[in-house]
């Protein structure tokens, strides 16, 4: 197992996004991204999941929206006893060398620090969190 530290810097290739800030959080189960203009859209007669990726700053991560014909949607609960429906995608996650396919919760994350939040379900039997280190895997 790699050994990874509090924050890291991490990529999503099949997006065309690299080098985010991630919060690495044993507490959190699932693995979310800050989005904007998350909607369902009729694309010829099909429902398409669109959204544009931002960064903790609130701009764009790249100059296009992003449409994923396959996704699911949940009903989260946050740390702060909240209920929100968010949509959940498959895609590619790099951390350090590591190349995971994992899902992805889309959500508004503006008002918290990082634009990546990185759950325990990806860090299961693959990586330590030493909570002593910053951007370990970065090096």
């Amino acid at each position: 197992m790699d050994i990874i530290g509090r924050k890291e810097k991490v990529s999503f290739p099949e997006l065309d996004i690299y080098n985010l800030e991630a919060k690495i959080d044993t507490g959190a189960y699932t693995t979310a991204l800050h989005c904007c203009d998350i909607q369902i859209k009729n694309i010829s007669g099909k429902d398409v999941l669109c959204f544009r990726v931002v960064d903790s700053n609130g701009k764009e991560c790249s100059n296009k929206e992003h449409q994923f014909d396959h996704y699911i949607s949940k009903l989260f609960k946050s740390s702060f006893g909240e209920k929100e429906h968010r949509y959940v995608i498959r895609t590619l996650v790099v951390i350090g060398k590591r190349r995971l396919k994992c899902k992805i919760s889309l959500t508004d994350r503006k008002n918290m620090r990082y634009p990546v939040l990185i759950g325990r379900r990806l860090l299961k039997n693959k990586f330590i969190v030493d909570v002593s280190k910053n951007y370990h895997l970065s090096h």
